[in-house]
């Protein structure tokens, strides 16, 4: 399985990566819109973390980016300001899941199972 880890908070990010080497799982973390649209392509992740809050662009201008270029790749939406609307938006985009961070790193390893249980399904 192969995780790419997107948030603005590079501490975040790089140590939920760490996190997940640390259990057998293949993560690469970035830290903007655009550097996730470029890990999409090399690095080909089956789940992908996202932060709505990016410098760049916005979380959901990736998630359709994304589904647009690879529709296989489920999307987990990380967030610190919770809004329904948002919730809305990113389920109808095609997200897999939207959390609220702090995030439960434990709920986060069973939610990213899920997703990747799902893309396999769906092969």
């Amino acid at each position: 399985m192969k995780v790419l880890v997107v948030d603005n908070e590079e501490g975040f990010a790089s140590s939920l990566a760490g996190h997940l080497q640390g259990r057998k799982i293949s993560a690469e973390s970035v830290y903007s819109g655009s550097q996730a649209l470029s890990a999409v392509q090399h690095f080909k992740p089956d789940v992908m973390i996202l932060d709505l809050q990016m410098p760049d662009m916005s979380g959901l201008e990736v998630l359709a980016r994304v589904k647009d270029s690879d529709p296989a790749i489920e999307v987990i939406l990380l967030t610190g300001n919770a809004s329904f609307d948002a919730g809305i938006a990113c389920m109808q985009l095609g997200a897999f899941d939207y959390i609220f961070k702090p995030v439960d790193l434990d709920e986060l390893i069973a939610l990213i199972g899920d997703a990747y249980q799902k893309k396999m399904r769906e092969k």
